[in-house]
């Protein structure tokens, strides 16, 4: 009984492990039924409310020891000696330290925005000169998203840029312009309010440089003349894509 009581109890230790979200992935929000917790190093951060995300974080922990020490009674026949007790109480405190992204992007603080459709399959948000463009993971930017969507590293943000045509180019800029950013799940949208309304379309047409291709908010039909482009992308982050 011993036995199968030890081995249902490891059995339960080990699906808790399972069960920890990983890093990136979703951690909690409405309708969200899987696991609250993250693994080692990372911690789950709310963006909006219906997600959550584990992302880097550190985490502190303090353990406290008591040691107490007794000296024993000893009497001779001249001088009787009394019982002394003496405490001593040690805290150690341990740091679990950020991890950091292993990639050449700017920072490793915040989360990185991708676009999930052929042809341009999981190529990542980045600035190239000010313009918003996607290509690479190894040159990924990431991004805090709240009402704007702020570069970290060189502390740029997304904007979008006037034009009489139905795409609007997306910008990086020193301030923020555009503030009616906000995420659907994991999705990236322009919020209702905005003076966009609800959108979530995007067009990406290549540049010059292998592999990117600059983004655009897409409204209608309209594309640059002479440019390969690809109509209805979406963009995410990077955990339920």
């Amino acid at each position: 009984m011993q036995k199968v009581a030890a081995l249902l109890a490891a059995f339960l230790a080990a699906t808790s492990v399972q069960a920890q979200a990983g890093a990136y992935q979703q951690c909690g929000g409405i309708n969200y039924s899987g696991s609250t917790s993250c693994v080692s190093g990372y911690t789950c951060t709310y963006l909006n409310d219906w997600y959550s995300q584990c992302v880097p974080g550190s985490a502190t922990t303090t353990k406290t020891t008591t040691t107490t020490t007794t000296t024993r009674s000893v009497t001779t026949d001249t001088t009787p000696t009394t019982t002394i007790k003496t405490s001593t109480t040690t805290t150690k405190t341990s740091t679990t330290s950020s991890k950091t992204s292993t990639t050449t992007a700017p920072t490793g603080t915040g989360v990185q925005i991708r676009t999930v459709q052929d042809p341009v399959f999981h190529l990542y948000l980045q600035n190239d000169g000010g313009t918003a463009v996607i290509g690479p993971e190894a040159s990924s930017g990431h991004f805090t998203i709240n009402g704007s969507i702020k570069l970290n590293g060189p502390e740029l943000y997304l904007n979008i840029a006037s034009a009489t045509t139905s795409y609007r180019a997306l910008t990086f800029d020193s301030t923020p312009s555009f503030t009616g950013w906000a995420l659907e799940g994991d999705t990236i949208i322009t919020n209702q309010s905005s003076s966009y309304g609800r959108q979530l379309n995007f067009l990406a047409c290549q540049t010059s440089v292998s592999g990117e291709w600059q983004l655009y908010l897409q409204l209608g039909n309209d594309q640059p003349t002479g440019r390969t482009c690809a109509n209805n992308i979406s963009i995410h982050l990077p955990c339920l894509c």
